[in-house]
């Protein structure tokens, strides 16, 4: 289990880029996602990001996805970044 210690960021607000903040959490996964393609694409962003937080074993965190029409591997590096920036090594 990876362990989120600090407040990290990743991405930019960019159009077709993504920007994602993740933090700490008394407990649980929250994921909150504001996209300009909310309507078709929400889910399928914030399923990609479920994904990445799992592969790591990341179960206590909040994070936040600004999406600005990003393709799905741009989200998952940009999570992906943030947890490592996040674990504070």
């Amino acid at each position: 289990m990876l362990e989120i210690r600090q407040k990290a960021v990743a991405g930019t607000m960019e159009s077709s880029d993504a920007y994602v903040e993740i933090e700490p959490a008394e407990e649980g996964l929250q994921i909150r996602v504001e996209s300009v393609v909310q309507q078709q694409f929400g889910a399928v962003i914030e399923t990609a990001a479920q994904e990445v937080l799992q592969q790591y074993g990341v179960q206590k965190a909040s994070v936040r996805i600004f999406d600005r029409g990003a393709l799905d591997c741009v989200i998952r590096a940009r999570v992906e970044t943030a947890i490592l920036r996040g674990k504070g090594e």
